[in-house]
């Protein structure tokens, strides 16, 4: 595969019908208080075991979450692995939404929760922050993997940091925004959701 941008690589993954049997946004339940819950549960394992976990917790809510006992809680995440560890961060990160936001629809207001109070909280870093942002809050941010490295790198692209691969996954998409709002809504938010997910789609083959 061939770009030498990220519009072109978006182009290119447009014409593959890759999310034909997916959601709008591609992360299931977009928007919801389970977004941010599975993008703690996702770190270091494979999507099928965070929806065995999701299921397990049967949409528990924020305040779910600060009740549920610990141990319990625990459990019922097994499949993911570091479930003693995942289990005690999002405790922490139900507790500190509480503190600072009151609820989880006043955290996710534009104005409210930033990339850096994410970045702030233990175990949460640039992927996971970006997830919340985007698939969680409704952002306009992209979020770049390990298959968006992959896929950059074949195509002969390295970028120092992760900051460096999303904003160029990003630029490309905003020069030429003119030419592509009308495939998304005018929505770019709903843009770099779906170019995120065509690109872990693409890289599952």
């Amino acid at each position: 595969m061939e770009f030498s941008n990220s519009y072109e690589l978006l182009m290119i993954l447009r014409e593959k019908n890759l999310l034909l049997n997916s959601p709008k946004y591609w992360w299931p339940n977009y928007g919801s208080f389970e977004v941010v819950v599975g993008a703690i549960l996702t770190q270091n394992t494979k999507w099928e075991n965070v929806q065995k976990a999701l299921k397990n917790l049967n949409n528990l809510s924020l305040k779910d979450i600060l009740e549920i006992d610990e141990i319990y809680l625990a459990e019922l995440i097994k499949p993911v692995g570091f479930y003693n560890q995942k289990a005690k961060r999002l405790k922490l990160l139900a507790k500190n939404i509480l503190k600072d936001f009151g609820d989880f629809e006043n955290f996710k207001e534009k104005e409210n929760v930033s990339r850096e109070w994410l970045l702030a909280q233990k175990g949460v870093g640039f992927e996971t922050a970006d997830s919340i942002l985007c698939y969680a809050c409704g952002r306009e941010i992209m979020v770049v993997d390990a298959y968006t490295k992959r896929l950059t790198k074949k195509a002969g692209y390295e970028f120092e940091s992760y900051d460096e691969l999303r904003e160029w996954c990003e630029r490309g998409v905003i020069e030429n925004w003119g030419k592509i709002a009308d495939f998304y809504e005018n929505d770019l938010n709903l843009c770099f959701a779906r170019f995120h997910g065509k690109i872990v789609e693409y890289m599952k083959r």
